[in-house]
């Protein structure tokens, strides 16, 4: 990376399905972003059409610079690939490079302006091209955090920070590929059957090949998987259901469109709070707590609501940190 957190412009995102839809949905794509809690046949085959699995990992030298078995540089990839260049920006350079890689990608105009522009590039000017569009920046941006606060200039000890990474894993030409802003090429793990479960048996292998280098019950790692937007494909199951008299399965369907409304409802609410600063509102309500004397018991109660939301988190393997 050449450009510092300062200077580059690009903000840290969260690593939340909710955020990379957004991202999508503003690139005019008809795809959304689930997170994956399991590798088994069943929870993948739930999700088809799934085009790529977006791998979020702490970085650990020892084992995150290793190659898999089997795999190799491929200098010559044909297929999409850009350098992650600056800080921050590796979330939606992930998204790129698979959305790059996706044959007959339906998206907005800016997008498909962009991938046209950069095709025969190499990695690095590609990643120097996409991470100078401004448009591009502001719609990552949108979904960070706001700073409130600058601890620069008050000569606090700086703390080391754990550094996480995104990677994608996708078919590309008949193989499995790991795409890697980080590294000077594409990664070619080996081909796959295109019967069964075809590329994300590949993706399985390797990957829980990867989790396994780390610490047994270590959960510094996520996975999301990118897929088709399911919703417009069960309105329209829906309205066959009920045109042939099938209430059981209409029943079933309309159950799936609401768990999907509900959770894009989740989505938009979540997004919404990210791009509001609420330092003022916690401020006034700190001095109320204050005023009335239940300063104390607040902070132990929001002491144990963390501690409790951070075993469910863990329990159920959710990692929201970013490089």
């Amino acid at each position: 990376m050449s450009v510092d957190d300062e200077t580059s412009g690009w903000q840290l995102t969260e690593s939340d399905p909710g955020v990379f839809t957004e991202l999508l949905k503003s690139l005019g794509l008809p795809l959304i972003v689930d997170d994956l809690y399991s590798l088994d046949s069943d929870s993948l085959a739930a999700l088809q059409p799934l085009h790529a699995l977006i791998f979020l990992f702490k970085w650990i030298p020892t084992t995150s610079d290793s190659a898999a078995p089997q795999s190799t540089d491929d200098p010559d990839f044909h297929g999409f690939f850009a350098h992650q260049v600056v800080n921050n920006a590796c979330a939606t350079l992930a998204v790129l490079n698979a959305l790059g890689n996706i044959p007959s990608l339906q998206s907005g105009p800016q997008l498909a302006e962009l991938l046209q522009f950069t095709a025969g590039m190499d990695p690095q000017t590609r990643g120097l091209v996409i991470t100078s569009a401004d448009w591009l920046r502001e719609i990552h941006n949108a979904l960070s955090p706001p700073s409130a606060f600058s601890l620069d200039g008050l000569g606090l000890p700086r703390k080391t920070e754990d550094a996480y990474h995104f990677v994608v894993y996708l078919p590309v030409m008949g193989a499995l590929y790991e795409l890697d802003g980080l590294k000077p090429h594409a990664l070619r793990h080996r081909g796959f059957d295109e019967s069964g479960e075809g590329w994300l048996k590949t993706a399985r292998e390797v990957i829980e090949a990867r989790i396994n280098t780390y610490p047994v019950g270590a959960l510094e790692f996520s996975l999301l998987a990118l897929r088709d937007d399911p919703l417009p494909s069960l309105q329209s199951q829906l309205v066959h259901y009920q045109s042939t008299g099938d209430s059981s399965s209409a029943n079933d369907t309309l159950a799936r469109i609401t768990n999907e409304s509900a959770k894009r409802e989740r989505w938009a609410f979540e997004n919404s709070l990210r791009r509001h600063n609420h330092v003022g509102l916690v401020q006034g309500m700190l001095l109320a707590l204050a005023k009335a004397g239940k300063l104390s018991s607040a902070q132990e109660g929001a002491k144990k609501a963390m501690k409790d939301r951070i075993e469910q988190r863990k329990a159920r393997g959710e990692d929201i940190d970013e490089d």
